[in-house]
């Protein structure tokens, strides 16, 4: 866990991040929570008495990382722009930890696991987290199915969520 103090700030012309509150991470400060990487992640600990977890720590520019702080979370602080916070940071890998049931469900379909095994960690992370995400087994169940059909049609999760739409509303219909 790396222990730091950081002022709120703000980024000015930044493309659609303009005006931004934001907790600043230096280059030095990210290598120590995530060592030998330059590109976001997510981190989990706390800002100063808040716990959190699965916060991006967005890489902006070479050697500048940024938390973005929204208005409920500064409210939640009782801080605003220029004020100080003290933040307790580690990476958050729980969040790099697949659904076992999408695992063992992806093992046992092979024609599933032919895409699926090719997918960067970000998109196996997607279909993961909608499944972990689920509150009963039966949906659960559910988003393993409409995961594995995604996966033998060679579906990306946002074609997956689309095409779910869309056979929702036909039903509706």
């Amino acid at each position: 866990m790396i222990n730091f103090t950081a002022t709120l700030s703000k980024l000015g012309m930044h493309g659609e991040k303009t005006g931004w509150i934001y907790i600043p991470v230096d280059m030095e400060t990210a290598l120590q929570i995530k060592p030998n990487n330059k590109k976001s992640f997510k981190v989990k600990g706390k800002i100063d008495e808040i716990n959190i977890n699965g916060i991006e720590l967005l890489a902006i520019v070479e050697g500048f990382f940024i938390i973005p702080v929204k208005a409920a979370m500064r409210k939640e602080l009782n801080k605003s722009l220029g004020d100080d916070v003290f933040l307790q940071l580690q990476e958050d890998d729980d969040l790099n930890k697949l659904s076992k049931e999408l695992l063992m469900a992806i093992d046992a379909t092979p024609k599933a696991a032919l895409y699926f095994n090719t997918l960067p960690p970000s998109h196996k992370n997607a279909y993961s987290t909608w499944i972990k995400a689920a509150k009963s087994e039966l949906v659960i169940e559910n988003r393993i199915a409409a995961t594995l059909k995604a996966c033998i049609l060679k579906m990306s999760y946002s074609e997956m969520m689309k095409a779910n739409k869309e056979d929702k509303s036909r039903i509706k219909e």
